[in-house]
């Protein structure tokens, strides 16, 4: 038998028939809620000691993403989602009526509500000619969001197009992200460049990549890739002509480093 839709919008089997996709995720939140109760690390952890592993993990299977290795990606975003049920897991630890409790469905709640009002042209009924369009709008409904958000705290609900970028991520992505919010919301392209400060160079470089539909972060990742192979392979050549590679002269790297390919 097919699955059939709930009112909410949620997708169950229907009698007999094969589990909705999801419902493993159920049992994840049970062993998060169990090692919270009977494991003394876990039930130790709050989110300030957890940050640093967020930030690992992703980057882990952002590096399993680079190397292809998807049968790896499972796992990999296994870790990833594990991070975020332990986070709800230690929110809805709060008490009844703190503003800072939340359970790991508010979180899903919270992110499907984001989703459906930021894709009018899937969930509205309203029309696009195409992925620029779907842009514009969802910029200005983000636009829209942050002004509500500043007034429910108390601001002139005036705000920013560059409000909302972290400054936390890494550099070459803040830069690409500052420079793609400005332009997307039509400051004009060729005012973003070199500075003539400190940085300014590298700046201009990552606009200079982003006029080109490329991906700064991905692309200097690529390109430091590279430079670790052909090193390794460097190193391998020295190797085989019996010579350690920390004992060779600046001229005898330049000798191998000409024999790998770029």
């Amino acid at each position: 038998m097919s699955e059939a839709s709930n009112p909410d919008g949620a997708v169950e089997a229907a009698e007999g028939g094969a589990p909705a996709p999801g419902h493993r995720v159920l049992r994840l939140v049970e062993v998060m809620e169990t090692l919270r109760r009977e494991c003394p690390w876990d039930s130790s952890q709050t989110h300030e000691s957890l940050a640093k592993y967020l930030i690992q993990e992703s980057y882990e299977t952002l590096e399993t993403i680079e190397d292809g290795d998807y049968p790896q990606l499972r796992e990999e975003l296994g870790d990833v989602l594990l991070q975020v049920v332990f986070h709800a897991a230690i929110g809805a630890e709060r008490p009844e009526g703190d503003p800072a409790r939340f359970t790991v469905d508010d979180v899903a709640d919270a992110i499907i509500d984001k989703m459906t009002r930021r894709h009018p042209h899937v969930f509205g009924g309203v029309a696009v000619s195409g992925t620029d369009e779907v842009w514009s709008n969802w910029e200005a409904i983000k636009a829209a969001e942050r002004a509500e958000k500043a007034k429910a705290n108390g601001g002139s609900g005036e705000t920013s197009v560059l409000d909302g970028v972290p400054f936390a991520q890494p550099a070459v992505l803040l830069a690409y992200e500052l420079q793609k919010r400005a332009v997307r919301n039509g400051f004009p392209a060729d005012l973003v460049g070199d500075d003539g400060a400190e940085g300014g160079e590298l700046f201009a470089a990552v606009a200079a990549e982003r006029d080109q539909g490329r991906d700064a972060e991905t692309d200097l990742r690529s390109a430091a890739r590279r430079f670790d192979a052909r090193v390794r392979a460097a190193e391998e050549a020295a190797r085989a002509d019996g010579r350690e590679p920390r004992e060779l002269t600046e001229e005898e790297w330049r000798g191998y480093w000409s024999q790998t390919s770029e």
